[in-house]
């Protein structure tokens, strides 16, 4: 495989960067890429959603009083924004010319879950993904803390529920176990200790915020250090662990390259995580030039968001909306802003069992005969049919004048070597005799592109 498609894919979701990574060489593209803007701007979609406690209680009480049906009109308006809102994202992540800051929001996505389905109010879900956004190449133990103050998150895990009366454990706990030191590096006490420090931590205007009457101020002892703590204090003691960088090193690895990182990679970048004082972008640095360097290719399985915007780009697609391909994504168990549980989604060969892979070969005959994707067929509804398919243009680039030239164009930007049976299975579909210049030609290399997406290599970078 061309290395720069390879790592265009990695760093984003498609193709489209390979030739800026090729001419501008890794690091200037990595140093590009962290110098992306973040629009701080609040979209239009979220006006009418409520953004403060005022405007909040005033939804509830409309719901309150309201019959039955006016009621599920609310609610389902609030559903609708959350829609609107993962096509904006989805749209966000394919239009970037330097896409890394939104893949790095969407590993901080999966890695500081708070879902809409459970926070169920907008605002607090769009200024948890903006935050996230914000520090996606910034400190580690600096955006932990942050991120446990979000209402999302404080309402996505109970903390709500936290008083000094009546300990809620959840956000106590899941700060130990998913987003900074795993299981096993703490004790039930540490949680216990940690959850009566968070206690009386709830929703504020902007940002969660403690309440006196509901804290608890008493001493205690978390991670072996007493005192009276409160939350940055114990990010704080927790980022003093040994076991810190080597919990987000591994996560890093396995979202970008390698579905099983190494053991001793692991270590290796943890080691130089904590020299820099766990800061983001050296560490990206480091890794990606450091693993550039290697022969690694095909050591990770495409999520459903770098094989579907991958399949979009190549085939030059513009989607007339970006809400049938959030359902799609959805299918393929990765749907936005609702990961499954607060452990996120579990990557790796969970992303190809044989239900994905015959949808994603499903929506490769689609997009290669120039239709939409379409809920209908998505779901194997036998009554579906071409008719309720939007027609769309496809464009696929491609070089060469004989058949075997095409061939490893397109197998060079888009696996990582052919195997003399696959060579004469593409050959049997392009034949020795292709005319380039005949007016089907671009139909004949469409079923060779077709054919591609559909093996096994296609399926991983």
């Amino acid at each position: 495989m061309n290395k720069s498609s390879l790592w265009s894919l990695r760093l984003g979701f498609s193709n489209e960067q390979s030739a800026a990574i090729e001419n501008m060489g890794l690091e200037k593209f990595l140093a590009q890429s962290f110098s992306t803007p973040v629009d701080n701007s609040i979209p239009s979609f979220l006006e009418e959603s409520p953004k403060s406690i005022k405007e909040l209680k005033g939804m509830r009480k409309n719901l309150k009083e309201s019959d039955p049906e006016a009621a599920k009109k609310l609610l389902n308006q609030e559903i609708k924004v959350s829609v609107t809102m993962k096509s904006w994202w989805l749209e966000k992540m394919s239009g970037e010319q330097f896409p890394l800051r939104e893949k790095m929001t969407c590993f901080w996505h999966n890695h500081y879950v708070s879902t809409f389905q459970k926070v169920k109010v907008n605002h607090w879900v769009f200024q948890h993904n903006q935050l996230l956004r914000k520090n996606a190449f910034g400190n580690f133990r600096e955006l932990t803390k942050e991120v446990i103050k979000t209402n999302a998150m404080v309402r996505y895990l109970d903390n709500v529920d936290n008083r000094s009366n009546k300990i809620n454990e959840n956000l106590s706990r899941e700060l130990l176990e998913l987003f900074t030191l795993g299981i096993g590096n703490y004790t039930e006490a540490d949680i216990q200790n940690g959850a009566k420090a968070l206690a009386g931590l709830g929703i504020g205007e902007d940002n969660a915020m403690y309440r006196p009457v509901f804290e608890n101020n008493e001493t205690i002892t978390y991670l072996g250090q007493n005192g009276k703590f409160k939350a940055d204090d114990l990010v704080d003691i927790i980022f003093k662990q040994k076991n810190v960088p080597y919990f987000l090193t591994r996560k890093i690895l396995q979202w970008f390259i390698y579905d099983n990182p190494p053991k001793e990679l692991v270590t290796y970048y943890g080691d130089y995580f904590r020299q820099v004082d766990f800061e983001i972008k050296p560490l990206l640095t480091k890794i990606f030039t450091e693993e550039y360097a290697k022969d690694n290719a095909g050591s990770k399985i495409k999520n459903p968001l770098e094989y579907s915007l991958h399949l979009i780009a190549e085939l030059n697609i513009k989607l007339p909306n970006y809400q049938v391909l959030s359902f799609f994504l959805k299918e393929q168990g990765m749907d936005l802003f609702n990961q499954p549980n607060v452990k996120g989604w579990e990557g790796g060969k969970a992303w190809l069992t044989s239900q994905i892979y015959l949808q994603r070969n499903n929506v490769s005959d689609l997009f290669c005969n120039g239709k939409t994707i379409n809920r209908r067929i998505l779901k194997g509804d036998a009554e579906a049919n071409n008719a309720m398919v939007q027609n769309i243009p496809i464009q696929l680039d491609w070089k060469g004048k004989t058949n075997k030239e095409i061939i490893k164009n397109l197998t060079d930007r888009l696996l990582f070597e052919v195997d003399d049976n696959t060579q004469k299975d593409f050959e049997t579909i392009l034949k020795y005799d292709f005319n380039p210049d005949e007016a089907n030609a671009n139909q004949a290399v469409l079923r060779l592109f077709n054919a591609i997406t559909k093996t096994p290599e296609f399926q991983l970078i």
